[in-house]
């Protein structure tokens, strides 16, 4: 018998429907379900790595953690990474599968897709006793909705029910909920069986009433308001929460790393571990006046590389990491960023820009060359630099992931790669300059790596204290605190019956 199934839609984006996924999987896990999270489309940059190199959504894979599980392909069959405006990167089932315009990919009739997506879902629902859906955005979009392949069709493709989430932090939260109930289909709305207040702040006592309209305007009744949760420790899905974090300070005695905050930034919480830790302040910055003088600045993975060094370059922000480098600032590049600390990148086939070749901040002695083929790996690696703040580290392992199109040649690698998908492999990577100060590598991840994090902060004048959480910890702290609060602001006993029946 195939799995049951529950599906969670949003009345926006960033309603909290990834994280309420989340916390409905661990949940059902610690009852003893085999329960799996599912999103038939997702559009993010941020990216996660399967043990098998597929390629996914990275809210999917915190999902799945939380649910005990590894994460597959069939979690998040199509993820779209936007390389502009109008264009994205889709990987279908994994894979890079090739670029398309918005305007192709939702033209008229019925997206190629859609049985990737439905023969995805059957697959989990044969392996699994429950399947959490998520939604993506709105599921009122009208002028999409004849192409949805991630909302209500996936809904009634299922016949799942559903539960509606409003973010009440916003505003607006019931011409959230209740214009988003009016613009559904009466097919759709009856698979609506229970709405969600999000993000409440404050006296929930000082909401009866707003339940009560919900209910009798709506006719669908309200199964909980979830407070705002501050600090979990879970990977965020999209950008929104690193552009709050923007305009937050440093206090007095922190280490002040500041973030080059890309227009296409890609795998964004790879510093989540370094923000955890006490002590250490980790923002986002835009602008010349924003970046100031900090301790250490990176530079992050993109989507596209190149279209974001010229970024940085209109911006005075290229000149100005290279002035702080050559200042003593320590500064770091991760897969994008560490291509564009290097000489140059070549672009030869035209695989992210119509130019042949751009010189790169020549803080690194490397030269990328980009080519057609995108390596998607989880990866072992071996630190084998035997100088600067590295010796300590020599022939110690360290865990991470790839997500590239290019290949870069270095004059000073740090790393070698020994296993890529479970794969032995010799491979280099990584440059360092000869005082330790600059450096970069292609691993994603890289920080989650507690010795070679605390390594690194430690060059900066930082020093680990009381109170110290490994990461690993962290985030199952995390997923604890999320489901006890959830579990807590539902009425579970009407959502079990919802998804058991009665």
């Amino acid at each position: 018998m195939p799995a049951r199934v529950l599906m969670v839609v949003g009345t926006t984006s960033s309603a909290g429907k990834s994280l309420l996924v989340t916390a409905l999987c661990r949940i059902f896990a610690r009852q003893g379900v085999r329960v799996a999270p599912f999103k038939g489309q997702n559009m993010s940059n941020n990216a996660a790595v399967c043990p098998d190199g597929s390629e996914i959504g990275r809210a999917q894979a915190v999902q799945a953690m939380a649910a005990g599980l590894e994460p597959t392909a069939e979690m998040n069959p199509v993820l779209l990474k936007p390389e502009g405006d109008t264009r994205s990167q889709a990987v279908v089932m994994g894979r890079a599968w090739r670029t398309v315009s918005a305007r192709a990919y939702y033209k008229d009739g019925e997206n190629p897709l859609w049985k990737v997506v439905t023969s995805s879902l059957d697959h989990l629902r044969e392996a699994y006793d429950l399947v959490v859906i998520e939604g993506a955005g709105s599921p009122a979009e009208m002028n999409l909705k004849d192409r949805d392949i991630v909302n209500m069709a996936v809904a009634r493709y299922a016949q799942a029910p559903v539960l509606l989430v409003g973010d009440i932090d916003r505003g607006g939260v019931f011409a959230q909920l209740l214009g988003t109930l009016w613009l559904l289909e009466p097919e759709e709305r009856a698979l609506i069986k229970g709405l969600v207040v999000n993000k409440f702040r404050g006296d929930p006592t000082l909401f009866v009433d707003g339940i009560r309209i919900l209910e009798e305007r709506g006719g669908v009744p309200v199964l909980g308001m979830v407070p705002y949760l501050h600090d979990l420790g879970i990977p965020a899905e999209d950008a929104v929460t690193i552009e709050e974090q923007s305009f937050q300070k440093p206090a007095a005695g922190e280490i002040d790393i500041a973030v080059i905050h890309l227009p296409r930034i890609s795998n964004f919480d790879d510093f989540d571990a370094l923000a955890s830790e006490p002590g250490v302040h980790v923002r986002y910055v835009t602008s010349l006046e924003a970046l100031g003088t900090p301790h250490a600045v990176i530079v992050p993975g993109t989507k596209s590389t190149i279209a974001d060094l010229a970024w940085m370059r209109e911006r005075g922000l290229a000149d100005a990491v290279v002035h702080l480098a050559e200042q003593g600032t320590a500064v770091v590049g991760i897969c994008g960023g560490y291509q564009m600390l290097g000489r140059s990148i070549q672009d030869p086939d035209h695989v992210e820009s119509p130019l042949d070749a751009v010189p790169g901040l020549a803080l690194l002695p490397t030269e990328t060359t980009f080519r057609g083929v995108k390596a998607t790996h989880r990866v072992q690696a071996t630190v084998t630099a035997n100088h600067g703040w590295l010796a300590a580290l020599q022939g110690q392992t360290v865990q991470g992931y790839e997500i590239h199109m290019g290949r870069t040649a270095s004059e000073s690698a740090w790393l070698e790669i020994t296993e890529r998908s479970g794969q032995p492999v010799a491979v280099p990577d990584g440059a360092m300059s000869t005082e330790g100060k600059r450096w970069g590598c292609y691993l994603h991840g890289l920080f989650e790596n507690t010795a070679l994090r605390h390594a690194w902060l430690e060059t900066l004048g930082w020093q680990i204290g009381a109170g110290y959480t490994a990461a690993a910890s962290r985030h199952e702290a995390g997923f604890e605190r999320l489901a006890d609060a959830v579990e807590a602001a539902l009425d579970m006993e009407k959502l079990k019956a919802l998804v058991w029946g009665a």
